[in-house]
């Protein structure tokens, strides 16, 4: 769990731009497949010290964040466990799903709130994240399998 919360610690840190807007990946949903539910408080310790540490996100912020970025854990879990679709299809739908149900969340929420229009718009920009996201995911999913099988978590969980 600590491998992990640090995994997605310093890989938000890493920032690159997608057609000018700066972007990272998250691996929310790696950690649910490979934490299922333990993930989210592992993603919330994760903002946590971004937060303390960083200024990056905030305090304030912290559990609408959690929230957002613990669904994407949940969902990839959920991807994972559908036994009749095979293991790289979960993969790849688990890292994509993990990455776009947070962003949607998050610009619902700004509709929601009548605080501006446009981050539909970018969260079509983030949909070419969320595609390299699903591509890590199926890297580190293949690896595990030929590494260390046991750390996938089996459907059943």
């Amino acid at each position: 769990m600590g491998l992990g919360a640090a995994a997605a610690f310093v890989v938000s840190l890493i920032q690159f731009p997608v057609l000018g807007v700066p972007m990272h990946l998250g691996l929310y949903g790696l950690l649910g497949i490979v934490l299922g539910r333990r993930a989210f408080p592992v993603l919330y310790a994760s903002l946590l010290f971004q937060a303390l540490l960083l200024q990056h996100g905030g305090l304030l912020s912290l559990g609408v964040n959690a929230v957002n970025m613990g669904s994407g854990t949940l969902i990839g879990w959920g991807a994972w466990r559908l036994s009749r679709v095979p293991p790289p299809a979960r993969a790849a739908a688990g890292g994509f799903l993990g990455a776009m149900v947070p962003v949607l969340l998050l610009a619902w929420e700004f509709k929601l709130a009548d605080y501006g229009r446009g981050l539909f718009a970018v969260a079509a920009v983030l949909a070419a994240v969320a595609v390299l996201e699903a591509a890590v995911t199926l890297l580190a999913v293949g690896f595990f399998e030929r590494v260390k099988p046991e750390i996938l978590l089996p459907q059943q969980q």
